[in-house]
């Protein structure tokens, strides 16, 4: 697998949906659907964007995900709901409270509407000291460290520079490329 390098494989920062920070989360998804059609058919699509600061130095990564929990209500009672698992009540009593409550929150258009005014720095997460992968590092590399951590994605650096980002699928298919010439 030694063959590929991440820098051979990442999405360079200059094609991946980036917003700075302040922007509100309709300006991300715009930014998201912006760099969607601009990216080649070929390859999968984006399915996050970068948070730049005024430096434009990447500060935090917005997936599709964090825009769902913006929509989710942020109140005292859905903060209690949560809170039922440490008292003893069943995941599936929670999961029911969840649900009657969303059934009577607003509507979807209501949610989406507050929501997309919502600032992206309070929904990013921001990176953590594993989400970083060097350039010139290796699928095997790329590999281990997607495997054993939490995330999707890797950003890319460049010394300190993030450059780009290494996504799981772009790693998958440079896999699945490898496994292929093996069996030929």
């Amino acid at each position: 697998m030694s063959d590929y390098l991440v820098k051979e494989l990442m999405v360079p920062l200059s094609e991946y949906a980036t917003v700075p920070k302040g922007s509100t989360l309709f300006d991300a998804i715009l930014a998201l659907e912006k760099a969607q059609e601009e990216f080649d058919h070929t390859k999968y699509k984006h399915r996050g964007v970068l948070i730049l600061d005024k430096k434009r130095q990447v500060i935090g990564k917005l997936s599709q995900l964090d825009v769902l929990r913006a929509l989710e209500p942020k109140d005292e009672e859905s903060i209690d709901i949560l809170n039922l698992n440490q008292f003893g009540f069943s995941s599936n009593f929670v999961h029911r409270l969840r649900m009657q409550r969303r059934m009577t929150a607003a509507p979807l258009k209501d949610l989406c509407s507050k929501a997309s005014q919502l600032k992206v720095e309070d929904f990013m997460q921001t990176p953590s000291a594993g989400e970083f992968i060097d350039e010139t590092a290796t699928l095997e590399m790329a590999v281990m460290q997607l495997v054993h951590g939490p995330h999707l994605s890797l950003l890319v650096a460049r010394g300190k520079e993030i450059i780009g980002i290494l996504r799981m699928t772009d790693v998958f298919a440079a896999v699945f490329h490898t496994m292929k010439e093996c069996e030929l």
